[in-house]
């Protein structure tokens, strides 16, 4: 059994990469309602716990070095937001585990469908949690591995 919060996670992260490609290198403002769908505040003012775990998933992606942003709208949106070279590499890049693309296509084509990228779309397509868990854990795996990656603060002991 997978914990919901973690495939909300991984569609949420997954949507606002795929945005701010189609998009790259502009900045771009990205609103948690274009993300996890339209939610209004209740009537004190506050956001559902479903809606503010986007807009952490936002923030955590800035904060892993995936996307930089400028400022925050509220916990409505992020904003001036703009992938990191490392990502927009990433991402053009080949899939380490995609499957064999058709020989017969333009090798344009077999690139572009063999990208994380195409690889995230493509999960998002299915709709298949499994698959789209396989994409963002390749691609954090992958993030992680580059060089000058963000990496865990320094324990102190020796």
């Amino acid at each position: 059994m997978t914990d919901l919060n973690v495939d909300d996670f991984f569609n949420d992260a997954a949507r606002a990469l795929i945005a701010l490609y189609q998009v790259f290198p502009r900045r771009k403002a990205v609103f948690v309602d274009d993300i996890s769908g339209a939610e209004e505040p209740d009537e004190f003012g506050m956001y559902s716990n479903r809606y503010l775990a986007c807009y952490s998933a936002l923030l955590w992606l800035g904060e892993e070095g995936f996307l930089r942003f400028e400022d925050s709208i509220n916990q409505e949106a992020i904003d001036q937001a703009v992938l990191t070279g490392r990502c927009f590499t990433l991402l053009s890049s080949p899939a380490p585990d995609n499957h064999p693309v058709a020989s017969n296509l333009p090798p344009s084509v077999r690139e572009e469908r063999g990208s994380n990228l195409f690889r995230l779309r493509e999960a998002l397509r299915e709709g298949s949690s499994s698959s789209l868990r396989a994409a963002m854990m390749s691609l954090l795996r992958q993030m992680h591995q580059l060089p000058g990656a963000v990496s865990a603060p320094d324990s102190g002991s020796d």
